[in-house]
């Protein structure tokens, strides 16, 4: 069936339908008995009808068709330009969208998905929890209130660092990108997440008044915390180091010779078998993360530790709309 644009006007192959039919009614008149007197040209002339009628149905039919094809196609443009306007909206606001060419194709990509779904679905839990322990605050809620709400929040935390150690096991490398996090987000990444000692510097001016040993406390954390992050960066160096060095052994080997092939397949093992050591970094980072959350919270009064816990959340949700301005930031 040819394609009709959605301007087609199906009347015209309508006018042109009618006349041929009433063409034909009017040769057939001419077998008719009044004029022939014949029986069989009366039998033929019935047929004739019948089979007009047919014809006739028929084409109303395939016009029909035509213009639901038509309606259809008009309806999917309508859709497609819709999901592109989304798609563009969703990606100003700096959510990752992946193309086609990102698609699941595999079980390890079809579990990163789950898992950037599952830290969406966290983060709006988190955002719950916050603005409930905000209300707290501002109505002067008693001690134990606080620390109920102060001991669901790092719960779900624990919660977060626990899927993400699963994840890591699945896919070390999607963990390491932080690619359900916005771009500004994922600049100031470490390791899969945040940097705990930059964290307790930030704190520092939103938990005055603080005690002389808790100054020294946080101190002392804020300095081992550091030592750990360092000594993990650096494992995490020496690792590609070693990959590359790896991958490189092989080169003095003639092109194409059978003994190249084995080196390269052996050193592609070895380099695999390297990098599956990744996960371990990546699971000792976010046991520091919980740990330093942990010992802060033990330093600290427990509306100490509330107002620590909303000036974390703030930061971030501020790292996430920077994310946006920036992208929506106008160009010249």
């Amino acid at each position: 069936m040819p394609y009709a644009s959605p301007g087609t006007d199906t009347s015209t192959d309508l006018d042109t339908d009618e006349k041929n039919q009433m063409l034909e009614l009017g040769h057939l008149a001419s077998l008719t008995p009044s004029e022939s007197g014949d029986k069989s040209k009366d039998k033929l002339g019935q047929k004739a009808l019948r089979r007009l009628a047919q014809n006739r149905e028929a084409a109303r039919k395939s016009r029909l068709r035509k213009k639901a094809y038509v309606e259809q196609l008009e309806n999917s443009k309508q859709k497609l330009a819709q999901l592109e306007q989304e798609l563009q909206r969703a990606r100003q606001q700096g959510i990752f969208i992946p193309t086609l060419g990102d698609q699941p194709h595999s079980t390890t990509e079809n579990g990163a998905l789950t898992f950037d779904m599952d830290c969406a679905r966290w983060q709006e839990d988190h955002n719950k929890q916050i603005n409930e322990l905000r209300a707290a605050l501002n109505t002067h809620a008693n001690d134990d209130d606080l620390r109920h709400i102060i001991d669901s929040i790092m719960a779900h935390y624990s919660e977060d660092f626990r899927v993400k150690g699963v994840a890591a096991k699945a896919d070390a490398f999607h963990v390491l990108s932080g690619m359900w996090k916005t771009p500004v987000e994922r600049c100031f990444m470490w390791l899969g997440g945040f940097r705990p000692s930059e964290l307790l510097k930030l704190l520092a001016s939103h938990l005055e008044p603080l005690t002389e040993q808790q100054l020294e406390s946080i101190c002392t954390l804020q300095q081992s915390s550091q030592q750990a992050e360092e000594d993990l960066s650096q494992g995490v160096k020496a690792l590609q180091q070693s990959v590359a060095e790896t991958l490189a052994s092989g080169f003095l080997c003639p092109a194409g010779s059978s003994s190249n092939a084995a080196d390269g397949s052996r050193q592609m093992e070895a380099a695999i078998g390297k990098l599956g050591t990744l996960e371990n970094f990546l699971q000792e980072a976010n046991n520091l993360r919980f740990q330093t959350l942990q010992q802060m919270q033990r330093i600290l009064t427990t509306r100490q530790s509330a107002r620590a816990l909303l000036a974390i959340s703030d930061y971030f949700s501020r790292l996430r709309a920077l994310s946006s301005l920036w992208i929506a930031r106008p160009r010249e």
